[in-house]
């Protein structure tokens, strides 16, 4: 099994800027697609990014209004290390940051994930 523990968050003042990262222990990320989900106060956790199995394709949250060219995720398999880069930041991006893994194809949906971190606190201040 893999092990996730993520790291990076703060507050931040809206438009700033955060990266946050997702170290794995146990398993080589390079085995499972890995996503990135947040989960704000009283809101079912929603997805952010993810990129699939061997990293070869990255998809994103398709709302314009959302992360869509503000965020970018990406993986450092000699570190075993997913990263989600994360600019411009608005109050709206206020939640816990979480990555996660799955063995195959990766999704959009928090139950296509079977192996989670903590989380990370994001605040962004207007």
């Amino acid at each position: 099994q893999v092990q996730l523990v993520e790291s990076g968050g703060a507050a931040v003042q809206a438009g700033g800027s955060l990266r946050l990262s997702c170290a794995a222990s146990g398993r080589s990320v390079n085995r499972y697609s890995m996503g990135w989900f947040r989960q704000a106060p009283g809101k079912e956790r929603e997805f952010v990014a993810a990129n699939r199995f061997g990293g070869g394709y990255t998809y994103y949250a398709d709302s314009a209004d959302f992360v869509k060219g503000r965020f970018t995720t990406s993986r450092d398999n000699a570190k075993n290390t997913v990263y989600l880069q994360m600019n411009s930041l608005k109050p709206e991006d206020t939640a816990v940051y979480f990555c996660a893994a799955n063995s195959g194809g990766g999704g959009l949906k928090a139950s296509d994930y079977a192996y989670w971190g903590q989380g990370t606190q994001v605040t962004v201040s207007s």
